[in-house]
């Protein structure tokens, strides 16, 4: 069913940016060339696209070739609850990739190939994918990890860090993730999110806009405690602690059913250079199965209700023909349970260049270098 879901996802998302691409006609003519009965219809659907040119300056360029590097980070916090409550955080290598895009007007893909030693019984399967019109924002991820996991700040006893254990590699962790975020953009004909984040567009004036959308995402996460314990003995010797009862569980699966609220704002800071920050909380309600919620909860109940975080930044340098930047961005998922929570935070951080190429017709009259 979800893969359902992401497919009519991907569909609506190719004719939203389709559209995004070109401002409104409505001049008489072109209005009158279409049939009455989807006059109306035409006017709605064009309406959301419709750009202010005062402060968005569309495409010029059909084609287009991106190379670009990108870090990948994935961080997992294990912790108890109570007064001195155990904590351990998770977190494999930062891993770089590097690979080609090509684009064609709305619909750009590329490959992308990690660099240095690469361990194939450890090899995680993710996909993280944005895609940004005007209007509508969507983000797409399903991430499942290999066996590269090492321990990178173990606090076992009154708050105390166990340096002992820090880069120490375990492979008895598994976690997934699998879901979309759809939002929605207000103020879409003054700000442009693919400006910041698809160079599809130039943000030619500082403006901001609100932002509001809906979540869902399917977590599963399962520990290998006694291994963990084991470990800790092996490396703490004398000094060594047991586990708190609470990250004694083997297994534990949620989903997540979320709405969103946030503020983005595109600094225009001088000619064809943009700073981009955008921030969504997500009040998220989960529902949960597995040994570690030993108290189920019938009905609603306010502590399955979470706060999760969206957060987005970029640099842009972008003259029409050639483009270049950074961007981050990362995903933070909580879920909390009388006895047990977790945190798991993971993004990417990408630096591009890129080349514009395909004069659009409608574009060649202009004086090309004013870009």
């Amino acid at each position: 069913m979800w893969k359902r879901s992401l497919l009519l996802i991907f569909m609506m998302a190719g004719f939203v940016a389709l559209r995004a691409e070109e401002p409104a006609d409505t001049t008489v003519a072109a209005a009158c060339s279409q049939p009455r009965k989807l006059s109306l219809l035409r006017r709605i659907i064009r309406g959301f696209d419709r750009l202010d040119l005062r402060y968005i300056e569309p495409q010029h360029y059909l084609y287009t070739v991106m190379l670009q590097a990108t870090h990948t980070y994935d961080i997992y916090t294990l912790s108890g609850v109570g007064r001195n409550p155990q904590a351990i955080t998770f977190a494999p290598d930062m891993k770089f990739k590097l690979g080609p895009y090509v684009g064609w007007k709305w619909f750009f893909a590329g490959y992308t190939f990690q660099l240095g030693n690469v361990n194939l019984s450890s090899i995680r399967q993710e996909l993280d994918l944005s895609i940004y019109s005007s209007q509508i924002g969507i983000d797409l991820f399903y991430r499942r990890t290999g066996d590269d996991y090492k321990l990178r700040n173990a606090r076992l006893k009154s708050g105390d860090r166990a340096v002992e254990l820090d880069g120490v590699p375990f492979d008895g962790l598994k976690a997934g993730i699998t879901g979309f975020n759809v939002y929605y953009i207000f103020n879409h004909g003054r700000f442009s999110y693919p400006a910041a984040f698809s160079q599809s567009t130039i943000q030619k004036v500082s403006c901001g806009s609100p932002m509001a959308g809906i979540g869902y995402t399917r977590n599963s996460l399962s520990l290998d405690h006694a291994r963990l314990q084991s470990l800790i003995d092996d490396r703490l010797g004398e000094q060594t602690l047991p586990l708190d009862s609470a990250l004694m569980f083997r297994s534990v699966a949620y989903s997540d059913v979320s709405l969103s609220g946030g503020y983005a704002y595109n600094w225009v800071f001088r000619k064809n250079w943009l700073f981009a920050v955008s921030g969504q909380a997500a009040v998220g309600y989960k529902k949960s199965k597995g040994d570690v919620d030993a108290e189920r909860h019938q009905g609603f109940s306010f502590e399955n209700v979470n706060i999760d975080m969206i957060g987005r930044f970029g640099l842009v340098y972008n003259c029409m023909r050639w483009y270049a930047g950074a961007s981050v961005i990362l995903h933070s998922y909580n879920y909390h349970k009388p006895r047990f929570s977790t945190n798991n935070t993971f993004g990417s951080m990408n630096v591009y260049v890129g080349y514009n190429f395909g004069l659009k017709k409608k574009y060649r009259e202009r004086h090309e270098t004013t870009y």
